[in-house]
C-alpha cells in the first residue's frame, strides 16, 4: 500500500507542477496586456507630439518648403549650408561658452544651499525652500526685464553699488566682453530653485549612519564631504549636468529679451539663431537643418558628459 501511494504521489507531482507553471505564465501574459494597456496612452502621445514631428522635421530639411511657396528637394543642401555658415558655428561654440558659464556655478551654488537648509529644521527650512525656489515659477520674459533694469547703464543697481567703490559706470548688455557673462547670471538664478531642491532630496536620501560612523572613526567635516557626500551624489551631479548642458545651449528667451543677441551677435545662441531664420526666411528648410544638428550636438554633449562621469549604481542604506 506504501508503495502504491508513493507511486501515485510521483505520477501526481510532475502534472501539479505543469498545472502550476501553466498558471504562473497566464499571469505573465495578464500582467504584460495590463502594462501593455496602461503604457498605450502614453506611447499614443509620444508617437503624436514626438515621433511624428521629428519625422516630418527630417523629410521637411531635405526640402525648400515654405508655407507660402512650393517645396522642392534638394537633398542635403540645407545641411551644407548650415554647417558651411559661420555663423551658426559660432553660436554653437557661443552656446557651450555659454554653457561652461551657467552650470558649473549653478552646481555650486545649488550644492552649497541645500546643505546649508539641510543644517535647517522645520520652519526656517520650509522658508529657505520656498525661497530658493522663487526664480523657478517666475516668467523668463520677467526675469529678463528684472535683471535688465539691474544692469542699466543709467540708473542701474549694479552700476550704482559700484559706484559706492569708485568704480565707473558699465555698459553691461552693450560691450562685447561683458555682455554674455551678463545673461549667463539671470540664467543661473532661473535654474538654480530646481538644482538646489534636486540636490537636498540627494542629501537627505543619503543615510545618517554613515556619517554616525565616520565620526565614531575621527573623520571630520572635509573627510564626510569628499568620502560620503560627494561620491553618493555621482548620481545628482551627472543628472544635473546633463540637464544643466542641455538646457543652457537651448536657452531663447533671456538673450531675445535682454540683448537680442547683441552687441554684435555677441549674445547670439544657437535657438536665437535659429529662430531668427525661422521666422524672417522664406524657406524653413534652413531652421529646420540649423535645430536637428543642434540635437545632434546636444546629444554629443550628453555623450560626453556620461563619458568622462560614469554613473554608479544606487547604494541600498
Amino acid at each position: 500500500m506504501t508503495t502504491t501511494a508513493g507511486a501515485a504521489t510521483s505520477v501526481a507531482a510532475p502534472g501539479t507542477r505543469e498545472v502550476s507553471g501553466a498558471r504562473s505564465r497566464r499571469r505573465r501574459h495578464g500582467d504584460t496586456k495590463v502594462a501593455f494597456v496602461m503604457l498605450a496612452p502614453l506611447v499614443v502621445l509620444l508617437a503624436i507630439f514626438v515621433i511624428w514631428p521629428l519625422l516630418h522635421a527630417v523629410y521637411i530639411s531635405f526640402f525648400t518648403w515654405s508655407f507660402y511657396a512650393s517645396s522642392e528637394f534638394v537633398g542635403l543642401d540645407n545641411y551644407v549650408n548650415v554647417l558651411t555658415d559661420q555663423a551658426f558655428l559660432a553660436s554653437v561654440l557661443r552656446g557651450l561658452g555659454f554653457a561652461a558659464m551657467v552650470v558649473p556655478a549653478q552646481l555650486v551654488i545649488a550644492f552649497a544651499f541645500a546643505n546649508l537648509v539641510k543644517s535647517f529644521s522645520g520652519r526656517m527650512a520650509g522658508l529657505l525652500k520656498v525661497t530658493i525656489y522663487v526664480p523657478a515659477v517666475i516668467s523668463e520674459v520677467i526675469a529678463s526685464i528684472i535683471f535688465t533694469i539691474i544692469y542699466a547703464y543709467r540708473g542701474g543697481i549694479l552700476n550704482w553699488a559700484l559706484s559706492l567703490v569708485g568704480r565707473d559706470d558699465t555698459a553691461w548688455l552693450g560691450e562685447t566682453g561683458t555682455a554674455l557673462p551678463a545673461i549667463a547670471v539671470p540664467a543661473i538664478w532661473i535654474g538654480m530653485g530646481i538644482a538646489s531642491l534636486i540636490m537636498l532630496a540627494g542629501l537627505l536620501d543619503i543615510p545618517e549612519a554613515y556619517y554616525e560612523v565616520a565620526s565614531l572613526d575621527g573623520a571630520g567635516w572635509w573627510a564626510k564631504m569628499v568620502h560620503i557626500t560627494l561620491p553618493l551624489m555621482k548620481n545628482i551631479f551627472l543628472y544635473l549636468l546633463v540637464t544643466g548642458f542641455a538646457g543652457s545651449l537651448q536657452f531663447l528667451v533671456v538673450p531675445l529679451v535682454m540683448t537680442n543677441g547683441g552687441p554684435l551677435e555677441s549674445t547670439t545662441l544657437p535657438n536665437l539663431f535659429i529662430f531668427r531664420h525661422f521666422t524672417n526666411d522664406l524657406y524653413a528648410g534652413y531652421p529646420i537643418a540649423a535645430a536637428l544638428l543642434l540635437f545632434l550636438v546636444l546629444g554629443s554633449v550628453s555623450a560626453v558628459i556620461f563619458r568622462l562621469v560614469r554613473s554608479e549604481k544606487a547604494v541600498d542604506g
